[in-house]
């Protein structure tokens, strides 16, 4: 009967995977957008990705304590509600025009996203002991559907013609509806899953303690935790680094226009979830620390030869890169957070602020590309994918 509830929750689980892509891809939407009607730079269009992921370094670590005491279900619950708000906010950022205010209103979402995140990954480790890897990768390949399909809705109802607008005003209200949209869907998500009851596994995180007797006092005697949350940080900071600048990317070496290059960035999230789904069958037959590294080294040769190329080459291997993406941060997760017992919740609260990767790797990628090139920045996510590689080859052991 237990094992049914895990099954069913599991289940329930992918919608909660599936907001957390489609939201989170929106803001690689909206870094052009806001360029364009704000007359930005580079660095000022990327502190979208700034503010967002900085929630998740400001409010990780309280949520993953939250969680100890309100446990997984109800913090699924209160983050669809937390991001409902910040989509609410959306409106009148967009009727202000304020630049300020809009990056307001995403913190709000993003603090809403980090407790979903916090909760979610491993609340699906722990309703699949044994097959932590392959469950959370198959979840995951929800949220790349959501990723998948959020560019498509920005190109639709974001990015459209910006010509049938009188002026910038307009044009910054472009965002209202389809917010105001993803809000009521959030709402209607928080009271399903009120409804559904789902199981509260907390007292499984202290059995597994119980089982290991590894005496360690604190989560940070774990040296395969430490290495995975700086995987984190570099892994999640390439991913929002290279879908940040692949629409100017496109536009400036391969002639491709922005709403054209938006729909293009589906084949980006969409490799990544082509590869979630293949990746959980691939883990059950290699380990996944042997996939994790061969990734790391395919998406390390990609970014070379978009660098050394450019054009259509650069465009096709920044693409690709979605693919060989697909099961790191699972993976990466699973296996930082492994054997870890009662401190699972504090872990995941942690790895949540490395999430903030994605807040600064982005703004380092940006400098360079305004002082030297946008091409050559790419070496930046270089760099991040080359520790992937040394956490997948040794940093993983548990000592």
């Amino acid at each position: 009967m237990q094992t049914k509830t895990n099954y069913f929750a599991l289940v329930a689980l992918t919608a909660l995977f599936f907001v957390i892509g489609f939201i989170t891809v929106l803001k690689d939407i909206l870094v052009p957008h806001l360029k364009d009607i704000f007359e930005l730079n580079y660095f000022e269009a990327t502190l979208v990705q700034f503010c967002f992921f900085s929630a998740y370094f400001i409010t990780g670590g309280f949520f993953g304590k939250l969680l100890e005491k309100v446990g997984y279900p109800t913090g699924i619950i209160l983050g669809f509600i937390l991001t409902a708000i910040g989509c609410v906010l959306f409106y009148p950022a967009a009727s202000m025009a304020s630049y300020p205010i809009f990056l307001g209103a995403l913190f709000i979402l993003a603090s809403g996203i980090v407790l979903l995140q916090t909760t979610g990954n491993p609340f699906v480790t722990l309703l699949a002991p044994g097959k932590e890897s392959t469950a959370l990768t198959l979840v995951q390949a929800f949220n790349s559907l959501g990723t998948t399909l959020g560019p498509l809705f920005g190109a639709a109802f974001i990015l459209s013609d910006t010509t049938k607008y009188a002026n910038k005003m307009e044009e910054a209200q472009s965002v209202q509806m389809p917010y105001l949209s993803i809000a009521g869907a959030l709402i209607i998500l928080a009271v399903v899953m009120y409804l559904l009851k789902l199981p509260d596994v907390r007292e499984k995180t202290e059995k597994i303690s119980d089982e290991n007797h590894d005496g360690k006092a604190s989560l940070f005697q774990y040296s395969h935790f430490v290495l995975g949350a700086i995987a984190i940080f570099f892994y999640v900071g390439a991913e929002v680094a290279i879908g940040s600048f692949l629409i100017s990317t496109m536009s400036n070496y391969a002639g491709i226009e922005g709403k054209i290059g938006a729909e293009y960035v589906a084949f980006y999230w969409g490799g990544i979830m082509i590869g979630r789904f293949v990746g959980s069958f691939i883990m059950t037959k290699i380990a996944p620390n042997k996939c994790l590294a061969f990734n790391a080294i395919v998406s390390i040769c990609l970014i070379i030869l978009a660098i050394l190329f450019g054009g259509k080459i650069a465009m096709v291997s920044l693409l690709a890169i979605g693919l060989f993406n697909s099961i790191m941060f699972p993976s990466i997760f699973s296996l930082a957070t492994k054997n870890l017992g009662k401190f699972t919740s504090q872990a995941s609260g942690f790895i949540s602020m490395a999430i903030v990767g994605g807040a600064i790797i982005p703004q380092v990628q940006s400098l360079v590309a305004d002082n030297i090139s946008l091409l050559f920045s790419y070496i930046i996510p270089l760099i991040c994918y080359i520790y992937i590689f040394f956490f997948a080859f040794k940093g993983y052991k548990i000592k």
